[in-house]
């Protein structure tokens, strides 16, 4: 069974937050085939710890805004990867070397990726 449509569519507000904080190498993943626990991943990037913390803030001020509650929160203190857990969606915000440490589109591959509409930039 694929993603929901309330998965899809917090994904799409969550990215865009990620954007918005230039977030870099935005990923989703349906994660609905191996886990009963949650429907999509978002992977985001950020360049230094401080971009980190900024881009997980404003996914979980525009999720909550949108009407989903945090369930679970981890490695704010840090800053290297925060995981915010919203039920159907859990977001994931690494830096960069954390991101290609843990390699989660590697662990993930089988599941299918969710394509994401991010706005334009007018240049």
């Amino acid at each position: 069974m694929p993603a929901s449509s309330r998965a899809l569519e917090l994904v799409q507000i969550a990215a865009t937050a990620a954007d918005a904080k230039q977030a870099e190498d935005l990923v989703a993943l349906d994660v609905t085939g191996p886990l009963q626990l949650t429907d999509v991943f978002l992977l985001a990037t950020g360049r230094n710890e401080r971009n980190v913390l900024s881009i997980a803030d404003e996914v979980e001020e525009r999720l909550i805004e949108a009407g989903a509650k945090p369930l679970r929160r981890e490695g704010r203190t840090e800053g290297r990867w925060v995981l915010i857990d919203f039920g159907d969606i859990v977001v994931h915000v690494f830096h960069e070397e954390d991101r290609q440490y843990y390699s989660l589109e590697r662990l993930w591959a089988d599941c299918p990726t969710i394509p994401l509409e991010l706005p334009v930039e007018q240049g």
